[in-house]
C-alpha cells in the first residue's frame, strides 16, 4: 500500500506539473509560478550584487558596463518579441569583476556577466551578444523554474522512498542527478543555444560569432568532463550544432542589419 502511495503521488506530481512552453513548445515540469520564481530570482539577484559590491567586485569600468548595456539592450527589446510576456520583466544587468568565464540570467531578466569571460576570450560585440543571448533564453525558455521543479520532485521522490523502504535513500541523489537531471538540463542547454542564436541574429549580430565563440571556449577550457557527465554539451558537438544552426540564421541577421 506503502509503495502504491508513493508512486501515485509521484505520477500525480508529474501530471499536474506538466506545460507546454510558450516558446519552444517542449513539455517542461512545472511545480513552480513565474511569480515565486521571479521573486527568488529578484532577491538572489539583490544578494549577489550586494555581495559583490561589498568586496569591491562590480565593475566601475564604465567603458565595459556601457558596452554590455548596449548590447543587452538590444537583446531584451527582440527577447519582448520573442516572448511578449517578457516585456514586463524588471531587467537589469550587473558586470561582476571576478576571473570565472560565465554568465547568468534569472527568471525576470535579473543577469550578470564575469569581466573574465570577456577579458579572458577577448571577446567582440557579437560575442558578448552570443553569451547574454544564450543566458536570456535559458530565461525566456523557463529553464530556472524547470530546474527549480526537478529539485523539488526529485527531493520529493527521495522522502517518499525513504518512508516505503525504510532506509535514508538521500545517498543516492547524486545518482539520481546523472539518472534524471543531466539529461534535461543538457537539453536545455541545446534549447538556449538554439535560441540564443536566433535572439542575437534578431538583434543584429553575426550568428557566426557563436561559432567563434565556442571555439575560444574550448581553447580556454578544453573538452571538460565526458559529456554523459556534463550538464553542457561537449564544445565540439555544441559548435557542430551552432554550424548547422548558421545558415537559417544568416537571413534573420542580415534582415537585422538592414
Amino acid at each position: 500500500m506503502k509503495k502504491l502511495l508513493a508512486a501515485t503521488v509521484l505520477l500525480a506530481v508529474g501530471l499536474t506539473g506538466c506545460q507546454t512552453n510558450p516558446v519552444s513548445g517542449r513539455s517542461q515540469l512545472v511545480l513552480v509560478s513565474e511569480e515565486q520564481a521571479q521573486a527568488s530570482s529578484a532577491q538572489a539577484y539583490a544578494q549577489t550584487v550586494n555581495a559583490a559590491q561589498q568586496k569591491g567586485k562590480l565593475s566601475t569600468d564604465a567603458v565595459l558596463n556601457a558596452r554590455v548595456k548596449r548590447i543587452t539592450d538590444r537583446l531584451i527589446v527582440q527577447a519582448g518579441n520573442m516572448y511578449p510576456p517578457s516585456r514586463g520583466w524588471k531587467w537589469s544587468v550587473a558586470v561582476i569583476d571576478e576571473p570565472t568565464l560565465n554568465a547568468w540570467c534569472m527568471p525576470g531578466g535579473k543577469m550578470a556577466i564575469y569581466t573574465g569571460i570577456i577579458r579572458k576570450l577577448n571577446l567582440s560585440d557579437d560575442e558578448i551578444a552570443q553569451v547574454m543571448g544564450h543566458e536570456i533564453s535559458h530565461a525566456l525558455l523557463g529553464h530556472g523554474r524547470e530546474r527549480m521543479s526537478r529539485a523539488i520532485a526529485m527531493q520529493g521522490g527521495m522522502a517518499l522512498g525513504s518512508i516505503v523502504s525504510g532506509y535514508d535513500l538521500s545517498v543516492l541523489a547524486p545518482v539520481a542527478d546523472v539518472a534524471l537531471t543531466l539529461p534535461n538540463s543538457r537539453e536545455n542547454e541545446s534549447e538556449a543555444d538554439r535560441y540564443g542564436i536566433e535572439l542575437a541574429a534578431r538583434a543584429g549580430y553575426d550568428p557566426h560569432a557563436a561559432i567563434r565563440l565556442w571555439e575560444k571556449m574550448s581553447q580556454a577550457t578544453g573538452n571538460g568532463p565526458p559529456q554523459f557527465l556534463s550538464t553542457h554539451p561537449a564544445p565540439s558537438n555544441r559548435i557542430q550544432a551552432l554550424n548547422a544552426l548558421v545558415p537559417k540564421m544568416m537571413p534573420i541577421y542580415e534582415k537585422a542589419r538592414n
